[in-house]
């Protein structure tokens, strides 16, 4: 009899909110390569995702780092997983931005890893009805899903649990067991969890919760959650892993306890702002790293089979999936919503001038007879550059916390550069002088604008 199989899909994102440009070395020494290590110097097998500008910046500030990923990745021991070039909120900004992105970023990782990924990963599983078009157009062959945002687009979930969404919310990341408690019997739910899906487009999926997730992230932190006088310890985590192989035997063939940040393997990451809004950020957690494999062997011991994306999906057995359709416009993973990225302040001043320059890019593009698909040198980086200015984590979290101000100006500064390249398009175009198509000097002035406001804020930890 078939061993059940188990994912474990740690994934990395370097220009994390209140990251310090001067830390990220720290966290690809302190937690990529203790992941790397972890999994070189044992019987595991794991997937791993991170964004295009992730495995750039390794190449250049831990080199080392990266020979590790890539001897992995060519052993088979860690499949790589792709998501854009920069960790953005693909729900909020234009799709062509994101197809751009995503191209950019498989081509990154088969150029450091000689591999080009055939699994994505979409950021913070924010999610809009052409999510699936992106990533089936880009090229990949699947993609990881949240399945508590498609169990909560059933009324009958959303009314047992009684969780409910809204743009001014976090997250109901803690309350999200009430999913499972609801649908621990029920084999019409669970076969989600437990087989790979086919949207309508063709593309494939396999969902991950935080009813397995957040269980596990509680146990790596040593933390409790304000309502337990003890952490998690691991007859908890064996209890769950042994409900969720009865599960599968019911119902299908794998599971996916860790889709999660891989920050949170070897430190606090952003543990603690989410959870206690506290100014403490990437603080060192060495027992995280023995815990996750604590986790890892007691997988093994449970009966499970370390498993890729690519090996589960090879098995077949794929459930035709419609309701990826009725997953509700502008929610995201932890019972939040990707809107909420989209009404902090900081979005609401920056986004507008994100939109104005795609416009300047789009229209000077077609004066010169190109497409998106084949931008010129300046044009083609001043998508870059304004996809980059589209991070995510300059406009998260809301209030009473914020992003670093650091994070913000990154943004500011690629919108600078977007800018420029627009203009040196228009000048080697032959078509500066055509002002009415798009104006480069009127827009510094703008950027400019947001610029003085948004650094006289005071941010959060200052």
């Amino acid at each position: 009899m078939n061993k059940p199989k188990i994912i474990f899909l740690p994934h990395a994102n370097i220009q994390y909110s209140q990251l310090a440009p001067e830390k990220r070395q720290w966290v690809m020494k302190n937690c990529y390569e203790k992941l790397f290590d972890l999994v070189d110097n044992g019987d595991y097998k794991i997937a791993f995702e991170a964004s295009g500008i992730t495995i750039d910046e390794m190449s250049k500030q831990a080199p080392e780092v990266l020979a590790k990923l890539r001897k992995l990745v060519g052993e088979g021991k860690v499949e790589p997983v792709c998501s854009p070039y920069i960790h953005f909120m693909l729900s909020n900004i234009p799709k062509e931005v994101c197809i751009h992105s995503l191209r950019h970023s498989l081509d990154v990782w088969e150029k450091h890893t000689g591999k080009r990924p055939k699994i994505g990963w979409n950021p913070e599983c924010g999610w809009a009805s052409y999510i699936p078009d992106v990533y089936k157009e880009a090229g990949m062959e699947a993609l990881i899903m949240d399945a508590d945002s498609m169990m909560l687009s059933f009324p009958e979930i959303r009314e047992a649990t009684g969780l409910k969404f809204d743009v001014a919310g976090h997250s109901n990341k803690n309350h999200l067991f009430k999913i499972e408690e609801y649908i621990k019997d029920k084999p019409e739910f669970l076969k989600f969890l437990t087989n790979p899906s086919i949207a309508p487009n063709g593309l494939k999926m396999i969902f991950r919760s935080d009813c397995m997730a957040n269980l596990l992230l509680w146990y790596l932190m040593g933390a409790t959650e304000g309502l337990r006088e003890e952490p998690i310890n691991m007859n908890e985590i064996k209890a769950m892993l042994g409900n969720w192989k009865d599960r599968i035997a019911n119902t299908g063939s794998f599971i996916m306890p860790y889709a999660e940040d891989a920050e949170y393997i070897g430190s606090s990451a952003y543990f603690y702002v989410k959870q206690f809004n506290q100014a403490r950020f990437f603080e060192e957690e060495p027992d995280s790293v023995v815990r996750f494999k604590e986790i890892l062997d007691n997988a093994k011991e449970a009966g499970y089979e370390f498993a890729t994306p690519s090996e589960v999906l090879a098995t077949g057995n794929l459930i035709e999936n419609e309701y990826v359709e009725n997953i509700e416009n502008g929610v995201a993973w932890h019972g939040g919503t990707a809107k909420a990225w989209a009404n902090t302040e900081y979005s609401r001043i920056m986004d507008p001038v994100c939109i104005s320059i795609l416009n300047g890019i789009k229209t000077v593009a077609e004066k010169l007879d190109e497409t998106l698909d084949n931008l010129d040198f300046d044009l083609d980086n001043a998508m870059k550059s304004l996809a980059s200015a589209w991070v995510s984590d300059s406009r998260w979290p809301p209030d009473p916390t914020s992003p670093g101000r650091f994070n913000v100006r990154e943004s500011l500064e690629d919108m600078y550069k977007a800018n420029e390249y627009i203009a040196n398009a228009m000048k080697n175009g032959g078509i500066a002088e055509k002002r009415a198509l798009y104006s480069p000097d009127l827009m510094h002035t703008q950027i400019k604008a947001i610029d003085d406001k948004l650094m006289k804020i005071k941010y959060f930890g200052e």
